[in-house]
């Protein structure tokens, strides 16, 4: 990992996002969504015929709603799409794939991707719909579902300050999925409010080490 630049711009990092890729994007709702790099997607050329790993798909019109309206996503997979009825009517209408999966088992494929897990089996979901087509095995004499790991070609997350090097802090609820979607990804790019030298931060509050991370965007003001 070379020095981190805070000029780096939006368009430069989103170069490895390719036509049919696997994106996964941090955020609850619209917390700790990478808003800066979901605009940069609309007018990426590539970004089209898009797989996104997320909680959800934005809002009507905001985060990744808007690349759901621009016709840039085949799938979704998540666990919470129904705060957007363009994710329902588009799902309805056939323009969209969806797999939606308990919020748990969501963050939990996540880590296990990012740990080099190929799977686990967990109670969730067992003897509802969302078991169709999962393997079972009882365990303790309970029932469970098996769920493979989840992986992304690319991951956009949003952290709070980055140093030069690439190193993540945090703030508050917006760290909820960014921090294991930073390890289940090929490439990580990291939206920021800030660049700080290094040696800045104290290395109890980084999260995301910098051999994660491999490009960022400061869409705030560097220090």
């Amino acid at each position: 990992m070379t020095l981190v630049s805070p000029t780096t711009s939006i368009a430069a990092a989103l170069a490895a996002v390719r036509p049919g890729a696997t994106l996964m994007v941090g955020g609850f709702g619209l917390v700790g969504a990478p808003l800066a790099l979901i605009e940069g997607l609309l007018v990426h050329p590539g970004a089209r015929d898009l797989t996104v790993i997320s909680n959800n798909l934005g809002e009507p019109g905001r985060g990744l709603g808007r690349l759901l309206l621009d016709g840039r996503v085949r799938k979704a997979v998540g666990s919470y799409f129904t705060s957007n009825p363009d994710v329902v009517a588009a799902y309805e209408a056939g323009r969209l794939e969806v797999e939606l999966l308990p919020q748990g088992t969501l963050a939990e494929a996540i880590r296990a991707g990012g740990a080099g897990i190929g799977g686990f089996y967990t109670r969730t979901g067992w003897g509802t719909a969302l078991a169709q087509g999962r393997e079972e095995r009882v365990i303790g004499g309970e029932p469970h579902l098996f769920h493979e790991a989840l992986h992304a070609d690319v991951a956009l997350i949003r952290a709070r300050t980055a140093d030069e090097l690439g190193n993540l802090v945090y703030s508050k609820t917006a760290r909820n999925f960014n921090p294991d979607m930073a390890t289940a990804a090929d490439v990580v790019i990291a939206e920021v409010d800030e660049v700080v030298p290094v040696g800045a931060l104290d290395p109890e509050e980084i999260v995301t080490p910098h051999l994660f991370v491999d490009a960022v965007v400061c869409t705030g003001v560097a220090r």
